[in-house]
């Protein structure tokens, strides 16, 4: 699987990272779990839209976050906001970013190295034009800069590709004669 990651300036104006009108946030989809955080910097301010705000560990490394979807999903890519200059030795210096069906058969797909990184980094998860179909995502935070023990996470969104969702979908008739079969009764 083809996996990069792009580091975009914190002056773009795209609050989740993404340009364009190509993907959609799924992360309210989801069901969402840390393997520890400080009282008031969880789940909420991780996915509260807010740079200023972010999730902060309570407890020994790998710090986890999981992200269960419903059923089988299609995903683009992960955007992952973080900031060094503001986050000193809070910041991840190596993600792992794994996959499955369930807590128990994750599978490594990616293992990024930053260095000091400031602003949105984006882990494309598709081969070529084929997005990455999962149950379960986890962001692990396996070390953090300067030796830091518990990680600052500000932001986490999920992109699916704005594409047929899988619901069936009515043709569009153009005569007449075919388009009284558009509805169903």
């Amino acid at each position: 699987m083809a996996v990069r990651v792009e580091e975009l300036s914190n002056t773009e104006p795209q609050i989740d990272g993404i340009s364009g009108e190509k993907y959609r946030e799924i992360g309210d989809q989801a069901v969402w779990s840390l393997s520890s955080c400080k009282p008031g910097f969880g789940v909420e301010q991780l996915r509260d839209g807010n740079l200023e705000t972010y999730w902060q560990s309570d407890g020994p490394q790998p710090h986890l976050v999981s992200i269960q979807f419903r059923r089988k999903t299609a995903i683009q890519n992960i955007c992952l906001y973080a900031d060094y200059k503001a986050d000193e030795s809070y910041t991840p210096s190596k993600i792992s970013i794994r996959a499955g069906n369930h807590f128990h058969d994750l599978h490594q797909i990616e293992l990024i190295e930053l260095e000091e990184p400031s602003g949105w980094l984006t882990v494309s998860l598709s081969d070529g034009d084929k997005p990455l179909k999962t149950y379960m995502l986890q962001i692990a935070v396996l070390s953090n800069h300067q030796n830091g023990r518990d990680t600052h996470m500000r932001q986490i969104k999920i992109h699916a590709p704005l594409t047929d969702t899988g619901a069936y979908k009515m043709p569009t008739f153009t005569s007449v004669e075919c388009a009284m079969y558009s509805t169903i009764k």
